[in-house]
């Protein structure tokens, strides 16, 4: 009898896990869907490109902001409900549909769906590798950190060098250091949510994610769309 108890409650338990882990990837893929009809709307709209633009005030505390809003969902996520938190979710995808409009301008539309493409083929193998390995990948956290942050500072660098050789290392590493994050990310995430029910604390861990997952997707489209994209 309590074998079967103990049988039946790990099937429950399993269940719960796979509905998050399946949520995580529900609520990316919205966040993206969210991300790209603003940045379409925005870029094709002369009013909302006008105002975007009107000074670097305005498009830099468009990005500050969505840094803010980001910050204070990651840090009060815990604080929070779960309706609170995806409502900053989709508000800070919403501003990151905002300032990646710029892209629009810059690039060519048949660039822009090509280079998407290629970094969904990518994020998806790399996820899936992220999910099936039996190799544990915390052991690139320290790695990955580092790169980041060598990552940012290096572009912060190049704004002022202006160098065309730098900025080609720079989206080099920033490749490979988000496709490797999206495997890290995935088998983090996996864990976290293996075994857990799906109650509105795990909701949210899978919402923070979902997040980590996004971020890794913007981020590895960006760096490729150096390499891919055709500017006008």
């Amino acid at each position: 009898m309590a074998s079967d108890y103990q049988t039946k409650a790990g099937s429950y338990v399993n269940a719960g896990a796979t509905s998050l882990l399946k949520n995580v990837y529900t609520w990316m893929c919205m966040a993206l869907a969210i991300t790209g009809l603003v940045s379409l709307f925005t870029a094709s709209s002369a009013v909302m490109i006008n105002f975007l633009f009107s000074s670097k005030f305005v498009f830099f505390g468009c990005l500050l902001v969505e840094f803010g809003v980001v910050v204070y969902l990651v840090s009060r996520v815990e604080n929070m409900s779960f309706s609170a938190a995806m409502f900053w979710f989709v508000l800070y995808s919403v501003l990151n549909g905002l300032t990646l409009s710029v892209i629009f301008l810059v690039y060519t539309a048949t660039s822009i769906a090509g280079t998407f493409f290629i970094s969904a083929g990518m994020f998806g193998a790399m996820s899936i590798f992220g999910y099936v390995t039996k190799k544990d990948l915390s052991s690139w956290g320290s790695m990955l950190t580092m790169l980041l942050i060598g990552l940012v500072i290096a572009l912060v660098v190049n704004m002022f060098l202006n160098s065309s050789t730098f900025n080609l290392i720079i989206s080099i590493v920033g490749v490979v250091v988000f496709t490797l994050l999206t495997a890290y990310d995935t088998q983090k995430i996996k864990n976290i949510l293996s075994g857990a029910e799906a109650d509105e604390h795990s909701k949210k861990l899978a919402l923070i994610g979902s997040l980590s997952l996004y971020l890794d997707f913007i981020n590895l489209f960006l760096y490729l769309l150096r390499f891919l994209g055709n500017r006008r």
